[in-house]
C-alpha cells in the first residue's frame, strides 16, 4: 500500500430523526470524515402512535390508519437520510430495520465489520436513563468497536 493511501473505514451512525442524531452526523462530517469512508446510517423506526394509542381505540380501521401514517413517516425519513448521503457525496447506505435500537446498531456494526459507531445523546439524567433506557449507553457497553457519543 502506498504511504499516502488512506484505508477505508466503515462508520456506523445511529439515526432516529432527532436533532441529537443529526448533530452526531454533523459532528462526524465536520471532524472525523474521510473521503474513503463507507457510512452506514442505521435507523430503527419506532411506531409510537400505534403503541401509545389509548386503549379505547379498538376499531381495526383506526389502527390500520395509524399504522399507515407511521409507515409513511418512516419512508419519508429513509428518503431524507438517503438524500443526505447523496447530497454529501458520501459512500454508504441507509439500513432501516426493526428491533431494539441499541441492539440493532451493535449487530449492524458487527455484521459490517465497522471501525467506529457514532451516536447522539439526549443527555438524560441517571434516573430517567435507568427507567427508559439509553441507546447510547447500551451501545457503549455492548459494542466491540470504539463508540463516539456526541452530547448535545
Amino acid at each position: 500500500m502506498a504511504e499516502n493511501a488512506v484505508e477505508s473505514r466503515t462508520v456506523i451512525i445511529g439515526m432516529d430523526g432527532s436533532e441529537f442524531s443529526q448533530k452526531a452526523f454533523d459532528w462526524y462530517w465536520e471532524n472525523l470524515r474521510r473521503e474513503s469512508d463507507k457510512v452506514i446510517l442505521v435507523y430503527v423506526p419506532e411506531y409510537h402512535t400505534v403503541v401509545l394509542s389509548p386503549l379505547e381505540i379498538s376499531a381495526f380501521s383506526t389502527l390500520t390508519n395509524l399504522y399507515a401514517e407511521e409507515e409513511q413517516m418512516t419512508k419519508d425519513y429513509i428518503e431524507k437520510l438517503t438524500s443526505l448521503l447523496k447530497d454529501k457525496h458520501a459512500k454508504g447506505k441507509v439500513k432501516a430495520t426493526t428491533g431494539r435500537p441499541g441492539e440493532v446498531i451493535v449487530k449492524t456494526a458487527e455484521d459490517m465489520n465497522a471501525d467506529v459507531i457514532i451516536t447522539g445523546s439526549r443527555g438524560m439524567g441517571t434516573i430517567r436513563r435507568t427507567i427508559l433506557g439509553s441507546v447510547s449507553d447500551y451501545v457503549m457497553h455492548h459494542s466491540s468497536v470504539p463508540v463516539i457519543v456526541c452530547k448535545h
